[in-house]
């Protein structure tokens, strides 16, 4: 097993990584016999407490923690003395050795004490002494502790140095082997590895042995290099006893390393050891599994792992449920949910958290909310991340009363939300038009301390300019500037854009050229909201003024830039000049025309009914690969329309399909249209029935178009059964159905329906004006339906509208005409009571 994992190819690796530092353990170190030729630096005063000669302070001190002890010696009195005494670096070194061969239980207290009291740095060679003393007593803590103390003061590549030190000063001494081995550790551990290697290379030359631990951690370090092979070729060469996690660290090296194979291959070959297979280590494979999309492979290693013997504990059913759910499995999550139970394995807070996020991917709150339940039931209380998931989830969908319900319930739990918590709910609010309640939110947000980015401010402004609320989005932007936040295109574009949806387009100008001219951007998407906005209001010499513009400051105008500019020129009648834009301006920059940019121009020859033109654009596209959308085939079938192709149009109707290209309303609508005007309704109502098998909801248009055209080429007892079905299903219908309808049956005489069908329109709360009392009215009375105008006017009074001078001269004239003097000489005195002038045939009555 060991040679393969030592071939040839991995050892090259290998060396080129490490020869330049001598590192490779098959290579010798520096020769221990050269070293020998150096003198150790040692000291050899041995000190009595009864020692006569108390001139030397060394001697002195020593001599005086010997009798008193360390306690007594640091007492008060004493210490004042000390202070003044002022040692240097050599001769504390000289106190520590003598302590530790005469009193080695007071030289480790006194060593800390210096440097915790005095802050005293002590000497590589104190430090070593120490070490040995802590070594001897098996301290090991503490030693580490020491050590690692000094490696933080000495630092990387301090290795060969204090290696030549321990060589030099204390090659004989007791517990020499554990302080090169726990140098070697704390190294490793401190992430200086190259040092970490050299002292395990000099090792290896004194023939010293590393303890596991030490391996261990060297492993860890190298886990994801071929090096570790290497650790692990000294761990058998030394037969030093493994651990349980020598393998589990070898295994999830290979596994990072996306290494499964090899990984499996391991695990089978020591199976047979003492520290064979381990949950941990099959653990490994399978979250490497997960997070590669081998969800399956996964969940065949556990399978693996009870044919050894071992059992899936939580964190690896865990890994597997995980794993299903990113991949959107989830009954396979839930179904393995249920066999962790099977297997007395009790799902824990993170199980839950994992389904419950898994749902909510999915856009799944019901799912979500279930997992909930059986959480609260199991006696889990939701954290911060299970709120966190619900109410993005929530969000997500557009439910913000429920996000909202949540956030009042973590409140009442004492759970403070988080900033980002806080950020979705606000997105949330404001896309559904709830720009006040945000607002609340973002000071509750403040109050509670936590501070909105730019993202938060960014969609409040961008939200209060949609609500038309720009001069509070404009003092938000400035709160935001004055807590150095540095506005990005986003919070620029929103402002611009509320000012132009606005029609505060001067303003829009001035805070455009506040921002370009000072250099604070160059970024088009403002120069393609200006421009787009000057073309929607018919000022093209101003869009192509900034167009100007951006040429000359060197910005690279985008395809949104030429598709804004070559609308305007189309909309202008201009429709070859747009062509030409096409050909040259974007072409010149470096551009392709998009989809977007064919459609503006096929539309406005189909406006102009050049219908050649338009097809030669459509070949244009496919031979530039440009794939037309659902737009761009709609303006072909208004094409077709205008010319009464109307097969060739619902052809094209089925070959959008094909092509996976989902028709709109509009597509729709225009055919439906057109198939009214030729006098086929039935066609059109199979197109309509078409669209609900597309699951594809027809507008109050479409039911305009159908009822218009039942009311002019068919049978007016149908308008009135669509219409009655309509009303009954509560679809939305316009203000235009009813007028249509009401119309028609003013034209045939059946005053009765029409008065129902007005009635109908003023209880759904359509917009009533007295132009719509006056529009039946008169045709009343030019079909000479006098009585019937006469009751329809009285209901105009009673329903509390006052009738304008064009009205009453209307119903006067039919009164004249019919010969009831009396009610037009009675509505003339109402008019003149009403300030109103009667024409000369009613002052003549």
């Amino acid at each position: 097993m060991l040679n393969k994992w030592n071939s040839p190819h991995l050892r090259i690796k290998r060396q080129i990584l490490f020869s330049a530092s001598s590192l490779i353990f098959s290579k010798p170190t520096v020769s221990v016999a050269k070293l020998d030729t150096h003198e150790p630096t040692i000291f050899t005063t041995s000190i009595s407490p009864n020692d006569p000669n108390p001139s030397d302070p060394v001697r002195e001190i020593v001599a005086n923690l010997i009798k008193l002890g360390f306690r007594r010696f640091i007492g008060e009195n004493y210490v004042r003395n000390f202070d003044d005494l002022r040692l240097n670096e050599s001769q504390v070194d000289r106190i520590i050795y003598c302590l530790r061969t005469e009193s080695p239980e007071i030289a480790v207290p006194f060593f800390q004490w210096l440097r915790s009291e005095y802050g005293f740095k002590h000497s590589r060679y104190s430090s070593f002494v120490v070490s040995h003393v802590l070594a001897g007593r098996k301290r090991f803590k503490e030693l580490r502790f020491v050590l690692e103390q000094m490696l933080q003061e000495e630092g990387s590549e301090s290795a060969p140095s204090l290696c030549e030190l321990l060589l030099k000063s204390f090659r004989d001494w007791e517990s020499n082997s554990e302080v090169w081995d726990m140098l070697a550790f704390v190294y490793s551990r401190s992430e200086m590895v190259h040092d970490a290697l050299f002292v395990l290379a000099k090792m290896k030359d004194l023939n010293l042995k590393a303890s596991i631990q030490t391996y261990n951690s060297l492993l860890y370090n190298l886990r994801y290099t071929d090096i570790m092979w290497d650790i692990y070729h000294e761990i058998k060469v030394n037969a030093t006893p493994q651990s349980v996690y020598t393998n589990s660290i070898l295994i999830d090296g290979l596994s990072q390393q996306s290494r499964l194979q090899d990984a499996v291959s391991f695990l089978r070959e020591t199976a047979g050891e003492e520290f064979g297979p381990s949950v941990v280590s099959f653990n490994s494979i399978m979250s490497r599994c997960c997070k590669l999309g081998f969800a399956e492979t996964a969940k065949a290693l556990v399978c693996m792992m009870l044919k050894y013997g071992l059992h899936p504990d939580a964190y690896s059913y865990n890994i597997i449920i995980h794993g299903l759910c990113v991949a959107g499995s989830m009954e396979e999550a839930l179904e393995f949910t249920n066999d962790m139970q099977k297997h007395g394995v009790e799902p824990d807070t993170l199980t839950y958290r994992i389904l419950a996020k898994g749902f909510h991917l999915l856009g799944q709150m019901t799912g979500a909310w279930k997992i909930i339940e059986k959480m609260l039931v199991k006696g889990f209380n939701p954290d911060l991340v299970t709120y966190t998931v619900l109410i993005c989830g929530h969000c997500k969908i557009g439910n913000i009363e429920e996000g909202l319900r949540l956030r009042d319930e973590m409140l009442s739990l004492g759970i403070q939300l988080n900033a980002i918590l806080y950020t979705v709910l606000l997105s949330c609010l404001c896309k559904s038009g709830q720009v006040d309640e945000a607002l609340r939110l973002f000071y509750e947000m403040e109050a509670a301390g936590l501070k909105a980015d730019l993202v938060t401010y960014s969609i409040l402004i961008h939200g209060l300019c949609k609500q038309e609320k720009v001069e509070k989005a404009i003092q938000l932007y400035y709160e935001m500037c004055s807590k150095r936040i540095c506005p990005n295109s986003f919070a620029h574009s929103a402002i611009l854009l509320g000012l132009c949806e606005n029609e505060m387009m001067s303003e829009a100008r001035k805070y455009f050229d506040t921002l370009t001219m000072s250099d604070l951007t160059r970024d088009i998407i403002l120069y393609n909201i200006m421009i787009d906005q000057y073309v929607k209001v018919g000022n093209i010499g101003e869009a192509l003024q900034l167009y100007n513009q951006l040429i000359e400051k060197r910005i690279t105008p985008s395809i949104v830039t030429f598709n804004s500019l070559i609308y305007g020129i189309c909309r202008n009648g201009k429709v070859t000049e747009a062509r030409r834009w096409l050909l040259e301006n974007i072409t010149l920059h470096g551009l392709e025309p998009s989809a977007v940019t064919y459609t503006i121009l096929m539309n406005a020859y189909c406006e102009e009914g050049n219908m050649h033109c338009l097809f030669e654009l459509l070949e244009e596209m496919r031979a530039k690969a440009i794939g037309p959308t659902h737009i761009t085939y709609t303006v072909v079938i208004k094409g077709l329309c205008k010319q009464w192709k109307l097969h060739e149009a619902v052809q094209l109707l089925e070959d959008m399909y094909a092509e996976g290209l989902i028709p709109d309303q509009i597509t729709y609508n225009t055919i439906i249209q057109c198939f009214c005007k030729s006098k086929d309704i039935r066609k059109a109502f199979q197109l309509h029935e078409e669209m609900l098998l597309h699951k594809l909801e027809p507008t109050p248009i479409t039911y305009n178009i159908l009822i218009n055209g039942l009311c002019l080429y068919g049978d007016l007892k149908d308008a009135d059964g669509l219409m009655f079905s309509l009303q009954k299903h509560n679809i939305s219908l316009t203000k235009v159905a009813y007028t249509t309808i009401i119309k028609a049956h003013c034209v045939k005489g059946d005053v009765h329906k029409a008065v129902v069908f007005f009635r109908h329109m003023v209880e759904k709360g359509l917009e009533i004006s007295i132009r719509d009392y006056s529009s039946v009215i008169n045709r009343l009375c030019k079909r000479c339906l006098i009585s019937e105008a006469k009751s329809f006017f009285c209901m105009m009074l009673s329903d509390g509208y006052r009738p304008d001078q064009e009205i009453c001269e209307v119903i006067c004239n039919a009164f004249h005409r019919g010969g009831d003097i009396s009610s037009t000489c009675e509505l003339a005195a109402g008019m003149i009571k009403a300030g109103l002038v009667p024409d000369r045939i009613m002052r003549k009555c």
